[in-house]
């Protein structure tokens, strides 16, 4: 797996110009059809909109995976810390959910190694998890106490141009649980009730570690494969470092679509478990040129559609493989960030480069319904317990997993889900 110490996947830190964090919570939040939504109970109050409430002394503790100053993998621990707030003060629209597995992503790394911005420490990590609602807010009306859900881990606050315009991910004040906000690597984690999904039934049932390694990446292949690339049946789709969350899913997500579809690792054993979850072309790109190969493959043509969450080590050969007229779509840099683009080729071959960032709510909903049909059921790679969640982030890190690493923070991950 390639990774870069300053690189990160799928997020986007707060603006150099945003306020820093406290310890305060934010005025109750607005009724659905106001179309705006107010900022998360445990981030900053913001002085020219929302009046600061106090969180309640009376929250008691939790269990949680946290880290109190950024560095190396030994700086993760596990400990007591303050629970988000007791059901007195909950804001009208938010929830408590009592978590019962989380997922690793490549961001989790990066946010130990250090990201730019402010940490409030202890800072809890994990962005993904799935769980149950313990207590919910007065206006709540689409979950109740005892339901079971998954999280989708992208926070907005509902009063910019692009909130009121549909684009959530692209809002200005957007934060991350797990990077800007509390995580998911605890017993309980407060949430908008917008960023919830019932956790759908299917035959076999699905497990707390499928359901809380569905969100994060299974949104942001969709918003790359479906909104920002547009891959339609019949086109090609190139997928770099297959075996991590993100490739899988836009691998299975662009197969959905109809297209043909090529993926690359450097494990012949993960290019294998590709075939086998259909991939039409495995490509090994410690062994192989992939440049060289997609253009003999394509009859020098070169593919419509690279997915690339790599960045410095894949960019070039990203642009090499495409054809004329071709996309191609990033989420991430997990090799490094500074990238070379010959703009000669850019122009002449009229290549478009799309970035993309998690995804909007009508996105999650879509997502969530194709997990309902039965496609889409997430591939778990190991489970830990959240005693031994060091040693998750450790398996992350070497880039040894096919699918996703999963922590059961509360019972076993592998218990079926009731919905």
């Amino acid at each position: 797996m390639l990774t870069g110490r300053r690189a990160r996947l799928n997020c986007v830190r707060r603006s150099p110009l945003s306020p820093p964090r406290s310890g305060t919570r934010f005025a109750p939040r607005p009724a659905p059809d106001a179309k705006r939504r107010v900022k998360h109970p445990l981030s900053e109050a913001n002085p020219a909109r929302d009046a600061p409430v106090t969180v309640s002394d009376d929250r008691g503790t939790m269990r949680a995976c946290v880290i109190r100053s950024t560095g190396g993998l030994e700086r993760i621990e596990v400990t007591d810390v303050a629970a988000p707030g007791s059901p007195a003060l909950l804001g009208a629209r938010d929830v408590r959910v009592a978590i019962r597995a989380a997922a690793l992503n490549h961001l989790d790394l990066f946010v130990v190694r250090g990201l730019p911005g402010e940490y409030r420490f202890p800072h809890i990590l994990g962005s993904d998890g799935a769980g149950v609602v313990e207590t919910a807010g007065t206006d709540v009306t689409t979950v109740k106490p005892g339901d079971t859900v998954m999280i989708n881990p992208g926070i907005w606050d509902g009063t910019c141009d692009f909130c009121r315009a549909g684009d959530h991910s692209l809002c200005a004040n957007y934060q991350v649980l797990g990077e800007h906000l509390p995580g998911t690597l605890a017993e309980s984690v407060l949430v908008p009730e917008d960023n919830l999904a019932r956790v759908p039934a299917l035959d076999p049932p699905l497990s707390w570690a499928e359901a809380a390694a569905f969100s994060l990446v299974s949104l942001t292949a969709w918003r790359m494969i479906v909104t920002r690339a547009r891959v339609e049946s019949g086109e090609t789709v190139l997928v770099w470092g297959i075996g991590g969350g993100v490739s899988l899913a836009a691998m299975r997500i662009a197969k959905l679509r109809g297209a043909r579809v090529i993926v690359t690792s450097s494990s012949d054993a993960k290019l294998a478990h590709a075939r086998h979850l259909g991939a039409d072309v495995t490509l090994n790109h410690r062994t192989q040129s992939v440049a060289q190969e997609v253009r003999a493959l394509t009859a020098r043509r070169g593919v419509d559609v690279v997915v690339d969450h790599v960045g410095e080590a894949t960019w070039e050969d990203s642009l090499r493989c495409l054809a004329k007229g071709g996309r191609l779509v990033t989420c991430g840099a997990t090799s490094g960030p500074l990238v070379l683009t010959d703009a000669r080729r850019l122009f002449w071959n009229q290549y478009t480069i799309l970035g993309s960032t998690l995804g909007n709510a009508t996105e999650y909903a879509a997502v969530v319904r194709v997990l309902s049909s039965g496609a889409l059921r997430p591939l778990v790679d190991r489970v830990y317990p959240l005693a031994e969640a060091r040693t998750a982030f450790e398996r992350l890190a070497r880039g040894e997993q096919l699918g996703k690493v999963v922590v059961a923070v509360r019972g076993s991950a592998a218990d079926t889900v009731v919905p």
